[in-house]
């Protein structure tokens, strides 16, 4: 299994996979047209059988930072670093397009941390990352917790 980028086969798929986890409170729901029109962002996991088992997105907010959205690891396939592979991949296109910062929003903020990012504080990030946060139902009081990865700091050690 490899990270590969995201087909327009792979939507069913990675909608219903985002959407189980926002199910859950996890993350935030994605209506299938949105993951249409951001298919671009999107790197996916597939299994033997071609099926989509894992994804995520790197989205683009301004010339210098991109954001990491929708990290989704099928439950039978969590427990192999699927999520950290597709992480990496996330990094490694942003250093590829010249983008210096990627930050996300999570309730897992220490996996994220395995993989290079460390904690901020919310009031840190540029108000344009926030242009989601009216849809999500805990909107105004967030409990996500916000993390950032510096590239260049990260290539240093």
């Amino acid at each position: 299994m490899k990270v590969e980028k995201a087909r327009i086969s792979d939507v069913p798929l990675i909608h219903e996979l985002v959407n189980e986890f926002a199910g859950n409170g996890e993350m935030l729901p994605r209506a299938l047209s949105e993951i249409y029109e951001n298919l671009r962002d999107f790197f996916v996991i597939r299994d033997e059988e071609g099926r989509t088992i894992a994804c995520v997105a790197l989205h683009l907010s301004w010339s210098d930072l991109a954001e990491i959205k929708s990290l989704a690891v099928h439950g039978k396939h969590q427990k192999q670093k699927l999520g950290s592979e597709l992480v990496h991949a996330c990094l490694d296109e942003a250093r590829e397009i010249g983008i210096p910062t990627v930050f996300c929003l999570t309730y897992k903020p220490a996996f994220f941390e395995t993989c290079g990012f460390h904690v901020v504080d919310k009031m840190e990030l540029p108000r344009k990352v926030w242009s989601e946060c009216f849809r999500c139902p805990k909107f105004p009081d967030c409990d996500e917790v916000a993390l950032i990865c510096t590239l260049a700091q990260m290539e240093a050690k």
